[in-house]
């Protein structure tokens, strides 16, 4: 189960992140991050948007849609995104904002092989704390 402040619930803030953050595709995932700065979120571009309050750490939301599979499938995917966001929590600042859409291969794609996913599309992002290093470095 994924606490509390970890989960995004409102429809703003699914949209905001799906709008104005960063994407990258893999196989089984699409996955969407927006960084929120002190001033504010900030955009794709840097420019700040409008202010967010911010409790606890990254927030992770998840798109799991019929395409994935009937309602045991798409909930059975659901558990195992979630688990792997708890994993990965640790990796990550604490003022991101993370949305996970989940694709019809997730339903037949093993547990190591998404979480490799995961974290490969947030190091790609630069959000990660393995990813920050190796931007900063380049």
């Amino acid at each position: 189960m994924l606490p509390e402040p970890y989960r995004l619930h409102h429809r703003a803030d699914f949209s905001r992140t799906v709008r104005r953050g960063q994407r990258i595709g893999r196989r089984d995932l699409v996955v969407h991050v927006l960084t929120h700065g002190y001033d504010g979120v900030m955009d794709v571009h840097g420019d700040p948007a409008e202010p967010v309050v911010r409790v606890g750490g990254p927030r992770f939301g998840l798109i799991v849609s019929k395409a994935v599979g009937n309602a045991v499938i798409r909930h059975r995917v659901a558990r195992r995104l979630r688990h792997m966001c708890l994993q990965i929590v640790p990796e990550l600042p604490a003022d991101a904002d993370i949305v996970i859409r989940a694709l019809p291969g997730a339903a037949a794609a093993s547990s190591e092989e998404l979480l490799r996913q995961l974290r490969a599309a947030i190091r790609k992002l630069g959000v990660g704390s393995t990813g920050a290093a190796s931007v900063g470095s380049a």
